[in-house]
């Protein structure tokens, strides 16, 4: 018998992101785009150099955001102390439903 596995919360409306890794992965990738961008530089090829710095750009951005995400607070970043999401069906059956009359 297979083993069920218990929803902590409404994930699909209030999906929690992990911002934390999100910021190390675009710390990485800004970079490896940096480092390719100038490494192809150095090599002579403008178009792969053009390419990586846009794609620095691209993760930049990406990394702003995330830094502006995780100051914003636990709205956004939740702690270990910060509870899940109630499921749909603890918040109360007429949540965004209409009573059939």
């Amino acid at each position: 018998m297979p083993m069920r596995l218990i929803r902590t919360g409404d994930e699909p409306i209030h999906a929690r992101s992990p911002l934390r890794m999100r910021l190390g992965l675009a710390t990485w990738g800004l970079l490896w785009t940096l480092g390719g961008a100038v490494a192809f530089a150095v090599a002579g090829r403008p178009g792969w150099a053009a390419a990586c710095g846009a794609l620095a750009v691209v993760t930049l951005i990406d990394l702003v955001l995330v830094i502006r995400h995780i100051r914003q607070g636990p709205h956004y970043q939740p702690g270990r102390d910060v509870p899940p999401y109630a499921p749909i069906a603890e918040r109360g059956r007429s949540h965004g439903r209409r009573r059939a009359p």
